[in-house]
């Protein structure tokens, strides 16, 4: 069985290789048994579950991930850890895949199984994009369960009227749903970051949340939260008029934060209707 590292356990293990953990690469190491076994019961995975872990570092997680019995793809784009991890955790049956998560090939990473789970400590520095990008061109990412800075899982799960809600929410929201399921304290990293961390449970959904164009909805909802303070009627005013308010049921007094997915969606199918939406 997998014994996975403590405190303790991963400081020696950098100090005997030499390593550091990364400012530039976001790495923050996971090093708590009770922290990381916790993170594989949320994820509910049944015995033999493909599971890809992105940002594998020293192996904290992985090893609990060969623990429950999934089958695990660890991806690690650090090449000055990439022989410890590997010594670790591929005699214990783990694919340990060299590269950026940013610009991986995921269809050919991901091959072989229609249904996977993301289970990882995300590199704060690229945790939304990655996931966005994820939710977007990666549709056998049937699950996702991240840790994440506190900040940035909340914009992640943030609904309508909560002052995290924001364009990442509502993207997020299109494909999938999302929810906090946990905290976890800053004292289980190596090195210790400054900031508080959380758990987010991402669903994808068998269909996106609403069936309008994509691009239409994004723009609208790109261009209405760099103004946020600002009323829908005046943030797009170059993408929409009064009767695209009127026909989507959308206040054009209301403010971005205001509207819910399916408001959205109202909105740009309205735009569309109207043959605009996309911007001058």
């Amino acid at each position: 069985m997998a014994v996975t590292h403590s405190l303790q356990q991963v400081r020696a293990l950098l100090e005997a290789h030499g390593l550091e953990p990364s400012r530039a690469l976001g790495q923050n190491f996971v090093a708590d048994p009770n922290t990381v076994r916790r993170i594989v019961r949320l994820a509910e995975l049944p015995p033999g579950q493909p599971v890809v872990e992105i940002g594998a570092g020293v192996g904290s997680l992985t090893l609990a991930l060969l623990e429950a019995g999934a089958a695990v793809t660890a991806v690690e784009l650090d090449r000055r850890l990439l022989p410890v991890l590997r010594e670790l955790v591929e005699p214990l049956g783990a694919r340990v895949v060299a590269g950026d998560a940013l610009t991986l090939d995921w269809h050919d990473v991901l091959a072989g199984h229609d249904r996977w789970v993301l289970v990882a400590n995300l590199p704060y520095n690229i945790a939304a994009p990655l996931v966005l990008d994820l939710l977007r061109d990666v549709p056998v990412l049937d699950r996702m369960l991240v840790m994440v800075q506190r900040e940035v899982g909340e914009r992640l799960a943030a609904g309508p009227g909560s002052g995290a809600y924001g364009i990442p929410s509502v993207k997020v929201a299109y494909w999938a749903v999302a929810r906090v399921v946990g905290h976890v304290p800053a004292t289980v990293f190596v090195p210790r970051p400054r900031v508080e961390s959380v758990l987010v449970d991402i669903r994808r959904r068998p269909d996106p949340a609403v069936a309008v164009d994509r691009s239409v909805l994004f723009d609208l909802v790109d261009t209405a939260f760099r103004q946020r303070r600002k009323m829908l009627r005046r943030s797009l005013a170059d993408r929409v008029d009064a009767g695209v308010f009127a026909a989507a049921g959308v206040a054009p007094e209301a403010r971005p934060e205001q509207l819910g997915i399916e408001a959205w969606g109202r909105l740009a199918e309205a735009a569309v209707a109207a043959g605009g939406g996309t911007g001058p």
